[in-house]
Order: C-alpha cells, then structure tokens, then sequence
C-alpha cells in the first residue's frame, strides 16, 4: 500500500493554527537572541547555531497556540483510542488498523509518501515508512516511534478511568499510550506539521519509521533496518522515547544501556519433603540459589562477576553526568549507598552496569508449608553500557558459579531478545548542534545522559544504519509507564512541542547543521 499526498501550506496552516491562549511561556526574539552563544561557522565547522530570528519565534509560538487550542490533546484521543496491545496477538489487526487509518493519513497531509512493510520476522507486524524528500542535497532526518502498547489493565486504573479513553485531571492525561510512546510521536509528528505551516516547507528531508511490536521486543526490527538499509539512510536520527530526566528538565540522551536477562534454576529432586523429618539431610534449593546470587552481587547492589562490571566511565561520559541529579519528586527516594562504590548516582544508573533480581520463587510463598522444596528459580537480568557483549555473560556466569560450587545451578537463557547497549559521544557535533537549539527554545540547557539507563532498539539506529542518535524525551520518570494509571504531563507536552519545532526549524536552516562523516 502506498499514498502520496502533499497539501499546500495553507491548509497546513488552517490545521495547526488553531486556539489564542498560552498557559507557559511564549518565546520573544529578544528572549531567544539571548540563548547561550557558541561559535558560528561554516558547514563543516564543529560547533553551530541556531538562527535568532522572528520567524523561528512565530513559528514556535503557533505551535503553542495549536496546543492551547486542544490540537495535540485532539489528535491524541484520537490514537488512544486504537488498542494496540502487541502481547495479544488477537489484536493483530488492530496494530495495523493504527497505521493505515490514523498515522497514514495524517503524515499524507504533511507531505509523506507512506508505505507498509512487511515485518521479517513471522506473524510480527507490519513496519510502516513514509518520507518527504525535498532535494537530495538537504540534510536527511530519520524519526522512530512505536505505535503499540502494554496491555491496558482496565479494571485497575483509578476512578473508573478507560485506558482507551484520555482523561484530563490536573494537569495530567491519563491513558495507555500517552507517555509511551503515542504522545511521543504524536508531539514529533505535530511540530513537524508546525514547520511546513510556518516556512512552506521543511527545509530538509525527513523519514519516519514507525514499529508496532516494541512492546514485545521489536521482532524484526534489526533485520528490516539491515535489509531496507538504503531507504533508511540518513544523516542523523531524531526521535522521542522514554523520560526525561525530571519533568521540570529538557533533556536529551545519545543512547540506552543494553539489557540481557536470564534464569538461574535449581532443581533436586521431585516433590517437597516434611522438613521436620529431613531438615539438615536434603539440600535445600532455595538456600542454594540465594548463595549463588549472593555470590554475584553483593548486599549493597555491588557486582562480583568481573566479566559483568564494564571498563572505566570515558572522560566525556563523567563530564556530561557531572551535573546530572537523577530522581523525581513524586519517585522514591535513591539509595545513596546502593551499588558501586565511589560512583555518583547519575554515574550508577548512566555509566555504569546493573545486576537486578526481579523476581525469586522457592515453594509457595502464598501459602508456605513446612517441607523442603524440590526447585527454586530467579529471574535475573544485567542492564549493561558500551563496551559489554552479552553473547559472553552466560558463559562467565557458568564459570564463576562452578569455581564457587554451584555447579546445580542451572542458567537458561531469558525469552527476551537481548537488547545491545549504544551510546553518541557527547562531544559529538549532533549533539551540541540539538543542546543549543533546545536551549534557545525553552531557555534551558538541557541535561545530556549519554545512554538511557534503561533500553530501547537504539542499535538499529547507531549500529546497522550508523547513524548519531539523539533522543529528545517528552515523559517523566513518574509516568506510571506499563502500570495502570499511565500519563503524559499537559506542561511537559506543550514545552515538548515547542523544543521539537525549534529543532525541527534548525534542521531546516541552510548551513547551520553538522554533515555526516563520509
């Protein structure tokens, strides 16, 4: 299937011109002239500049008044509504549904040609691409997004709320999807609408893909970008995923720790037996897996395995999380003393590798009875940064468990596809290119994490289709994402359109964006 239709600027215009009143800030030429200076040069030059001009300002604050006239609010109920959970696999053709009646049409009247793409990987999804290609001597931009969601929980959301159905209460709407990720690509998708309304055109080349199984492990989605390589090509991804690192912080991130998960597994005998009768006789399968998970992290979070601890933090990397705060108000409250030692926490959670537990189970804890189980099992997994290649984790872990005794401990591998771990250089021209554009847009330098502490299918983007990767988050670390309850904040969403179409403005000014590398 495939659709080409291009509107005149007008009617873009009519459609993203709606409402008058601002709730936050408008942005003045005067306010954005007096953004952070850094060094203007020419095309290949390292550092960059955003224009300081009033149409760069008409063209953010008509992106405002959009939002304050419901435009975005709109245009999200709308996708919403679509029950796109990709772990029920009778929603099939409801993921589909997502893309032919509501993201198709609504990037046709942008100007995108789109298609749909058979997904490589049996009975997954399907892939949908658009583009518009302006010149081929343009700057090329590739966004992503997802269009599926966690399973929407219906009956344990407060107050008698739908999943399906955005609710506004103050200052946050409620509903699967609006933080991860139909709010995200909906912001995205919105600003660009904003850009060809404002100049006529967008100045540059875009292309977007759009999966609708990332919330099962995004099946296929390495081999498409491997395969459909050329169509993908770019000069940098641009997209939104994920949380910033407060709800009062702009923040960009370069890349997402990888993560691996696995069982540990030990299983004696068949059957339980009275542990009056045969305590101190029989081993005890749950007494033996905790010391062996004792045996490979420590009390206070510390990683024993040292084929698990990554390299040094690079320098850049400690520069960039010197002044990173993690935490948000309304989460809980970090443990100072959990983890490596001598690491700050940003360094923890950005820098550094993880051994979590997430879940142990050994008789029944429901209902616990006085014998000696037969099995007990753990579900572990290793969230890990560049530099780590989890093909070599299982192994390691063998090795170290039998030097220590543990050879009854069984490690299978996890039934998820491992994600790898990327991560920009925060010295890279990208990334100081979209630092300055944020910060003249919202007045604030954003806060860069060099990777996301959690993970997300960058590798695709850095690895296969080499491209630098900046992420530009519209959620929160208090999202309640997967969890009943999901919201995306009002505040956060209209200061997200308002980056998002100033850096898509910048995109589209000649000679002040970085080339890629040949």
């Amino acid at each position: 299937m495939e659709v080409a239709e291009t509107p005149s600027a007008d009617r873009a215009a009519a459609r993203i011109g709606q409402g008058t009143s601002a709730r936050l800030p408008r942005v003045t030429h005067a306010e954005v002239s007096e953004a952070p200076p850094i060094r203007r040069g020419a095309r290949r030059r390292r550092w960059f500049q955003p224009s300081m001009n009033a149409q760069r300002s008409l063209a953010i604050n008509a992106a405002a008044d959009w939002f304050d006239g419901g435009g975005l609010l709109d245009d999200l109920r709308r996708r919403v509504a679509f029950r796109t959970e990709s772990q029920h696999r009778e929603r099939a053709p409801e993921l589909a549904r997502y893309l032919t009646e509501e993201i198709g049409p609504a990037v046709g009247r942008l100007g995108f040609r789109w298609t749909l793409w058979e997904n490589p990987a049996a009975g997954a999804p399907p892939m949908f691409f658009a583009e518009r290609i302006e010149d081929p001597s343009l700057p090329t931009m590739l966004t992503y997004g997802h269009g599926d969601v966690v399973a929407g929980h219906d009956d344990q959301w407060t107050g008698g709320r739908s999943p399906w159905d955005v609710s506004e209460s103050d200052g946050r709407w409620y509903g699967r999807g609006t933080a991860d990720n139909k709010g995200q690509h909906t912001i995205n998708l919105a600003a660009l609408g904003c850009v060809v309304a404002a100049r006529g055109r967008l100045g540059f080349n875009a292309k977007l893909l759009l999966e609708m199984g990332e919330e099962v492990g995004s099946p296929g989605l390495r081999q498409l970008c491997e395969a459909r390589a050329e169509s993908l090509s770019a000069d940098v991804l641009i997209a939104s995923d994920g949380p910033r690192l407060r709800s009062d912080r702009p923040t960009i991130f370069l890349g997402s720790r990888g993560a691996f998960n696995f069982d540990l597994v030990v299983d004696l005998r068949e059957g339980a037996h009275h542990s009056g009768n045969w305590g101190g006789l029989l081993a005890n399968p749950g007494t033996m897996l905790a010391n062996a998970i004792a045996s490979m992290v420590d009390a206070r979070g510390r990683i024993l395995v040292d084929a698990l601890r990554p390299a040094p933090i690079p320098a850049s990397v400690r520069r960039a999380l010197a002044e990173i705060e993690p935490g948000e108000p309304d989460g809980p409250a970090i443990d100072e003393n959990w983890g490596e030692p001598q690491l700050s926490p940003a360094e923890r959670v950005f820098g550094w590798n993880a051994l979590e537990v997430l879940a142990f189970r050994t008789g029944n804890p429901d209902r616990p009875v006085n014998a000696i189980p037969p099995r007990a099992s753990a579900h572990l997994q290793v969230r890990f940064v560049v530099g780590c290649d989890s093909r070599h984790f299982i192994p390691a872990i063998r090795t170290h468990l039998d030097l220590r005794g543990f050879a009854k401990v069984e490690i299978r591998p996890g039934d998820s596809e491992p994600m790898a771990a990327t991560r920009l250089d925060p010295d890279h021209p990208w990334v100081r290119w979209a630092v300055e554009s944020i910060a003249a847009t919202s007045g604030l330098r954003p806060a860069i994490l060099p990777n996301l502490g959690g993970s997300l299918p960058n590798d695709c983007f850095a690895d296969v289709l080499r491209l630098p990767t900046i992420w530009v988050p519209h959620s929160y670390p208090a999202c309640s994402q997967h969890a009943p309850d999901e919201h995306m904040l009002a505040a956060v969403a209209r200061e997200g359109l308002m980056i998002m179409t100033g850096l898509f403005w910048d995109l589209g000014d000649p000679g002040c964006t970085p080339v890629r590398p040949k």
